[in-house]
């Protein structure tokens, strides 16, 4: 489905939904639409945000097929999330970056998974598709929230007032391989140019505190993305050539504008979390090792990639056991044995670059984890660490038996259904995915950022021609859907790029017809069902995950992917499309 481009107007009006004005200058001043209140002591959303979905217009455009259209879909049932895999990291928009997301996502496919998990993890992990999909897709929780908070607009509002935004990046030092003793002063003062072109970038939103200003942010981002992206490439081609050569560098590029000041206002249930979802958290080893004399690099890079394998398996090991064996079961049955392994690993990188240099001392004081914690003897990252704010000191864990996050509270409603669909190409036949693409769809950041990716995604069971950028109003008997079209078109070479968009792009709305230069892909559906009382739609009472600023925007709905379908799996979904049948 794609909406109407005649709609863009109004879309450019709603991406902006929580703001009272635009300054001549183009700062935003915020109004936050659903911290409740309104002045009043009510937990109710802004009712602006939600629509009656009969009043919405039909603006769904479905392309006529071509000749050689491939008209075929293939589904894929991963189910619903009941295992409860949630999680507050982003995988794909905000890869080695800890509760990068600050909202709860739903994970249904990949087991594995997390904001550090390797590729080589993933295509190993198991999977809550029953096609055996080891893809992992993820979006936004959504929640009911019925508690009295009358005074949360003023408490976010002051909370604004004195926040000043900052740059969070992945950081590179430590999703490098083994640092060669010929390259490591030319990698470590590039490394050191990362560090100052983060500190630049948040001098230069020192003159947003306190507001948000839409062009400054995309200016900063903009610059420094093209600074890290020149950086970054230029370490990987030094690694490279002195072999030990890096992967998925690109991912690393793209940063976010945070505001975490506004944390400050969080006032949900703080008990102890309930532990639906607990992962191991493991100190960095990559970044920590001396530079790697050149018969040892194949080694250690051997040892540090089984290092993240292991990780990964005692995350999944966590994913599949919940509930077995009492309290002490995750200690003693998944971290216990992951630090005796981690021993091990370690020891061997010692021995290896002992061989032929002197051998590095106390590494076994890594092999530490624990439970749902900052990684063990670290601080959150500090400049001289590239930069990187992986670790903010401000955001919580998910709390208590909601997994309640700051401006993120109430109760979890878990999808009635989840529809999976890769579908065909209106004027061609479909290309197989290539293997770990990352995708995304929608903007979760609309107010800050700007509206050009925001999409609407909102409608109800039965009114599939429309789709809005409000909560909708559903008729009795109706349910509340999300429906989530990725792009489905491809550059026909890499799996990821800078800012996680370029790589890809959407077909034409009104002809289905791919860019220039891009190739059609099997086109990606996700379609989530919700079982909302009529009497909470009516009141405002359910609302997305969303970040701070955006407090609960509806227009900032998005969703993730990542394909770890095997080849001979992708090749079996794009015949099926391109045979116009319907499989799954």
């Amino acid at each position: 489905m794609t909406a109407n481009r005649n709609r863009g107007r109004q879309r450019r009006t709603r991406a902006v939904a929580a703001v009272t004005a635009i300054a001549a200058v183009g700062l935003l001043t915020v109004t936050f639409v659903s911290g409740g209140g309104r002045g009043t002591a009510s937990a109710e959303a802004n009712l602006a945000d939600f629509v009656p979905i009969q009043q919405v217009p039909p603006n769904v455009v479905t392309p006529p097929p071509a000749a050689r259209a491939s008209t075929g879909v293939f589904t894929v049932d991963c189910g619903t999330n009941r295992n409860g895999k949630f999680s507050p990291d982003n995988p794909v928009a905000q890869p080695g970056i800890r509760n990068g997301a600050e909202h709860l996502h739903d994970f249904v496919g990949n087991l594995a998974i997390d904001a550090n998990t390797p590729n080589e993890a993933l295509a190993v992990a198991d999977t809550t598709c029953r096609n055996g999909d080891r893809s992992s897709y993820f979006w936004p929780v959504v929640r009911i929230d019925q508690s009295v908070r009358a005074d949360r607009d003023a408490q976010l509002a002051q909370a604004l007032s004195t926040t000043q935004p900052k740059v969070s990046c992945p950081r590179v030092a430590d999703r490098l391989p083994a640092m060669p003793t010929s390259v490591g002063s030319r990698v470590r003062s590039d490394l050191a140019a990362l560090d100052r072109q983060i500190a630049a970038a948040n001098a230069a939103m020192t003159a947003s505190r306190g507001r948000i200003d839409q062009r400054l942010n995309r200016s900063v981002i903009q610059q420094l993305r093209a600074e890290r992206a020149t950086t970054i490439k230029r370490i990987a081609t030094t690694m490279s050539r002195a072999g030990s050569r890096p992967t998925g560098l690109v991912s690393l590029v793209d940063c976010e504008i945070s505001y975490d000041g506004l944390h400050a206002a969080h006032t949900g249930d703080t008990r102890a979390a309930s532990g639906a979802n607990p992962i191991v958290r493991c100190p960095s080893v990559r970044d920590k090792l001396p530079e790697v004399p050149a018969p040892a690099v194949n080694e250690v890079n051997r040892t540090l990639d089984l290092l993240d394998r292991q990780i990964a398996e005692a995350n999944q090991r966590l994913a599949t056991s919940k509930g077995e064996g009492g309290p002490n079961f995750a200690e003693n049955a998944v971290v216990g044995p992951l630090r005796a392994k981690r021993i091990a690993a370690l020891d061997r990188i010692a021995i290896a670059i002992g061989r032929t240099a002197q051998r590095p001392a106390g590494l076994e004081a890594l092999a530490p984890c624990a439970l749902d914690t900052r990684p063990v003897g670290e601080q959150p990252a500090e400049e001289g660490d590239d930069g990187a704010t992986d670790e903010p000191s401000a955001l919580p864990e998910p709390q208590g038996p909601n997994l309640e996050l700051p401006n993120n509270t109430g109760r979890i409603v878990q999808p009635s259904k989840v529809l999976i669909e890769y579908r065909g190409n209106p004027t061609s036949t479909v290309t197989p995915m290539p293997m770990f693409l990352r995708a995304l769809t929608g903007d979760s950041k609309p107010i800050s950022r700007g509206p050009a990716n925001a999409r609407a995604t909102w409608t109800c069971s039965g009114f599939a021609d429309r789709l809005s950028d409000k909560y909708p109003i559903c008729p009795d008997g109706s349910q509340v859907l999300r429906v989530h079209d990725f792009p489905g078109c491809w550059d026909g070479q890499n799996v990821d790029s800078a800012n996680h968009r370029d790589h890809l792009a959407f077909a034409d709305p009104a002809t289905g017809a791919c860019p220039a230069d891009f190739v059609a892909i099997p086109q990606l559906r996700i379609t989530i069902s919700y079982d909302i009382p009529r009497y909470i739609q009516l009141r405002g009472q359910y609302a997305l995950d969303s970040f701070p600023e955006e407090n609960h925007n509806p227009f900032s709905d998005h969703n993730d992917f990542i394909n770890v379908n095997s080849a001979q799996q992708m090749k079996k979904i794009a015949k099926c499309i391109n045979a116009g049948r319907r499989c799954g």
